[in-house]
């Protein structure tokens, strides 16, 4: 009102106003004042962050301009203020990210695989597609040896009845591969798994059966030989309340330990030696990634944009 009054009064130009809230997301801060406290007092590694709400910090982790347009557009406008759920940012980012992104295979906490036997010194090229959204991205050829890394939590010495995964006389495939069974395999004095012997049936090449037999699991791997090694970064949200703007005590004392974890020498595929900063991946089975920019020549690191699925709400609930 006193801004039109003194327009009226003044006789001049008098443009419409429209008064409008500002976005706030849960499980982050919007205040600019207080993101510059992230920044000053260590917190964060800076502006560009990647779990800071920054244009800056989204570019690292690997938003999508396309995601943040999306998102803008299915919450629209609105003149009271209210909270979105991150959530809804993150399923626009997964709906733009599946079909941009090129598939890899990254194991990220690795356990080897001896397949006793496939032919020894004999390395085999297998055809993957480089994203089954999208037939222009082409495919692409990956290395297969006798010896093997997997997930570690991808093997269970007792396996549950629901768990599909590899486990001892169990079956699973290999993703683009063969079909492996467990025979055996080794631990180290503190009980921890250290190899996994197995055997392949040269039959089921590309993952399929002419015998239309059952296999529940389906497994990422690398090859030995063949892998790079790399640097991961996992952030999750900054904070661990739904609105710490809100919070009576120190919004700082919310700040979530486990936002930012570094994972060294996880195990990738050999094409991810190539790899550039802004283009995303998707490590099967694991997320989104892009590399950051920290990287070099002999030093790969990426940073984790989003999780297959939304693994924080259930986490919540």
């Amino acid at each position: 009102p006193l801004y039109d009054w003194f327009l009226e009064q003044l006789d001049v130009y008098h443009p419409q106003q429209i008064e409008f809230a500002r976005l706030n997301l849960n499980f982050t801060i919007m205040s600019k004042r207080k993101l510059k406290m992230l920044v000053d007092d260590n917190h964060v590694s800076g502006w560009d962050d990647p779990r800071l709400p920054t244009i800056s910090g989204l570019r690292r982790r690997g938003y999508t301009p396309e995601s943040i347009r999306e998102f803008a557009d299915r919450i629209g406008v609105a003149k009271r203020d209210g909270i979105v759920d991150i959530a809804l940012l993150e399923h626009c980012l997964r709906e733009d990210l599946n079909k941009r992104a090129l598939r890899v295979m990254v194991v990220i906490d690795p356990v080897k695989v001896v397949i006793t036997n496939y032919p020894e010194n004999q390395v085999e090229k297998l055809e993957a597609e480089n994203n089954p959204e999208d037939g222009s991205a082409g495919k692409r050829m990956l290395p297969f040896s006798r010896e093997l890394y997997i997930e570690r939590s991808d093997f269970l010495e007792d396996t549950p009845k629901k768990f599909f995964r590899l486990g001892p006389d169990r079956e699973v495939r290999l993703k683009h591969a063969y079909y492996i069974t467990c025979t055996h395999f080794n631990k180290d004095e503190n009980g921890n798994i250290t190899e996994i012997h197995c055997t392949y049936d040269p039959a089921t090449k590309g993952g399929w059966s002419d015998d239309g037999r059952k296999v529940r699991g389906t497994l990422h791997w690398v090859s030995i030989q063949h892998a790079l090694d790399i640097e991961v970064r996992l952030y999750d949200h900054l904070f661990t309340v739904e609105n710490p703007e809100s919070c009576e005590e120190v919004f700082t004392e919310n700040l979530n330990p486990d936002s930012f974890l570094t994972v060294q020498n996880c195990k990738a595929e050999p094409s991810l030696k190539s790899a550039e900063t802004g283009i995303s991946y998707q490590f099967l089975r694991n997320g989104y990634f892009c590399p950051d920019p920290d990287s070099k020549s002999d030093q790969l690191i990426f940073n984790r944009t989003v999780g297959l699925r939304d693994t924080w709400g259930k986490k919540q609930k």
